[in-house]
């Protein structure tokens, strides 16, 4: 068993018997004592959020990165204690915007494409939508080396219900089918993870966002609905916002690029609601160089 996986099986023991309130606390903590640490991802944090709050002073934007990593340690925590909670906690913490979007495009015959940011805890909402509102949901994961980490990792998410698709030359074939079955298939668009994504315009400057989920959309029909999932001091809130069609007008990779910075602009607006939130501790703009980083 590799450190990793060590550390990380060490980690859901260690946060199993707490109640959720005191991990979400004491992993909000610990995002806020690794900002003094992690001095690559803070600059980078801290170049993400200045493009987000253009007008803020260096005292906001310090206190902006410091609950940025307060959200992204809540995030890791509460990631490592959800398999065990009951579904009752989950429907208790959890409150949602927007639910009838996705409904109203389950109806017309469509598994929702939801793309979110790397903002708050998206894992609450996918468990929320498995073992409360009893949807079944598919997701593309990085695949992460160690490879018994990658498969802790698979683990952990299959065990609160969503179909893993390891990010790969096969990820597409099988999201197809995933739409085609009717899952919710939710995606991270606002950080290329995989390193062929296009430029598009992010906060008024070239960034590099993954094509895939508007691929999928005009492979299948099916609609992109833009999302996030925000922490509140009791639990979640979920916002889901109406369809963005797929339009076919000539080559493919024209449109996805196309249906790719509609999907962007919402993303902003849903960032720009909790910078403070907004997690993505590598440059994501286009020249910047990226300290390795989960996700």
């Amino acid at each position: 068993m590799s450190r990793q996986r060590r550390l990380l099986v060490l980690g859901s023991l260690l946060v199993r018997p707490w109640p959720i309130g005191l991990v979400s606390s004491a992993g909000a903590l610990s995002g806020r004592l690794a900002a003094g640490v992690l001095r690559a991802h803070r600059a980078a944090l801290t170049a993400n959020l200045r493009r987000v709050v253009p007008g803020a002073s260096a005292e906001e934007l310090r206190s902006l990165v410091t609950a940025g990593f307060a959200s992204y340690g809540r995030y890791w925590a509460e990631t490592l204690r959800l398999p065990t909670l009951g579904a009752d906690v989950i429907d208790r913490r959890f409150t949602v915007e927007g639910r009838q979007w996705l409904t109203a495009s389950q109806e017309a015959g469509f598994g929702p494409i939801v793309v979110l940011p790397h903002l708050g805890g998206w894992e609450w909402a996918a468990a929320w939508l498995t073992r409360v509102d009893q949807v079944p949901v598919s997701a593309v994961v990085e695949r992460l080396r160690p490879d018994d980490v990658f498969e802790w990792f698979t683990d952990l998410r299959s065990s609160y219900g969503i179909d893993v698709i390891p990010l790969g030359a096969e990820s597409m074939g099988r999201l197809v089918g995933a739409v085609r079955a009717g899952h919710v298939v939710c995606l991270l668009g606002d950080r290329d993870i995989s390193g062929t994504g296009v430029l598009v315009d992010l906060f008024g400057a070239d960034a590099s966002i993954p094509l895939g989920p508007a691929v999928l959309a005009l492979r299948t029909g099916a609609p992109i609905h833009p999302t996030a999932v925000y922490f509140t001091s009791v639990g979640h809130h979920c916002v889901v916002g109406p369809p963005l069609w797929p339009e076919r007008s000539g080559r493919l990779r024209d449109d996805a690029v196309a249906l790719t910075q509609r999907y962007v602009v919402e993303l902003e607006h849903l960032i720009r609601r909790a910078p403070e939130q907004w997690h993505v501790l590598t440059p994501i703009w286009h020249g910047g160089h990226e300290p390795r980083v989960l996700q």
